[in-house]
């Protein structure tokens, strides 16, 4: 799933490898898909793509927005982007294939859910979206230690645990339950913690390692759970991951625990980040 980490990896990467190039044709619903979230009619993608010159891509907490003119292309996290090279075959089954005019092409496809959204600029707004331009993102100077504790007194911020109050309700866009679980146990904080039961000096460490964690796995290109624009995975190894859940600690040799818990899996160090 593309977290920040790995949305500031594509972005740059689509910069790089996609700008100047002009859309040749496009097709989306190709491979329906039942989550797979379009703007208005996806067969409209065919008469509205063309033409238009790709410019840069910048990232947007956990999605990734392609300029190209007045026209935009908006992925979120649960889209898989691929760039294929001029003369290879497409992929079998795709949500969306932007075909460019030297031949080459970039394919989305849905995992479990996701929003391939084309628009013109203007035309189109998410309340997601939207939170994930006007916040500041934890990699810029900005997100600061007093925007973090501004964060902290927010309502309701201190009766949540851990990983409610990091990952959910777009506190901080891009930081989802994939980046997490290294944020916590670099910090030593178990992800059902109570945010209120936090020292002052635990809660600069959880500031500090929100900051150097992503800044390292964005500067890495993103985790080795997931995969960039050319199907490479990240170069940054995650801690505690779903490649980690049979190791032993890192920090102490004990057994790594996996448990589902807010709708997703957390894994953690009974030893290392202890509940109390």
């Amino acid at each position: 799933m593309i977290e920040l980490p790995e949305a500031n990896t594509l972005a740059r990467q689509i910069t790089d490898t996609l700008a100047g190039k002009l859309i040749a044709s496009a097709v989306a619903n190709s491979s329906p898909h039942k989550f797979a979230w379009y703007h208005g009619d996806p067969a409209a993608y065919a008469a509205l793509l063309p033409g238009a010159r790709i410019e840069q891509a910048v990232p947007r907490g956990g999605m990734v927005q392609i300029m190209a003119g007045d026209i935009r292309l908006l992925f979120t996290d649960g889209v898989a982007l691929r760039f294929v090279p001029a003369g290879e075959r497409r992929p079998a089954k795709h949500q969306l294939l932007v075909e460019f005019d030297d031949g080459t092409a970039l394919a989305a496809s849905v995992q479990m859910y996701g929003g391939l959204w084309a628009y013109r600029e203007g035309d189109f707004h998410n309340p997601y979206f939207d939170v994930a331009c006007e916040k500041p993102s934890p990699l810029t100077d900005e997100f600061d230690s007093d925007y973090f504790a501004g964060l902290l007194n927010t309502d309701g911020a201190a009766s949540k645990s851990a990983k409610a109050f990091l990952a959910t309700e777009q506190r901080v866009p891009g930081l989802g339950n994939g980046v997490l679980q290294d944020i916590l146990w670099n910090a030593r904080i178990n992800p059902r913690r109570s945010m209120s039961s936090l020292s002052n000096s635990q809660l600069d460490n959880l500031f500090n390692s929100v900051k150097t964690t992503l800044r390292a796995m964005t500067e890495l290109g993103g985790r080795d759970t997931e995969k960039n624009l050319f199907g490479e995975t990240g170069g940054y190894i995650t801690q505690m991951s779903k490649n980690t859940a049979s190791l032993p600690c890192p920090g102490c040799g004990g057994a790594i625990t996996k448990e589902a818990y807010l709708g997703g899996s957390v894994y953690y160090c009974p030893n290392c980040q202890p509940i109390r």
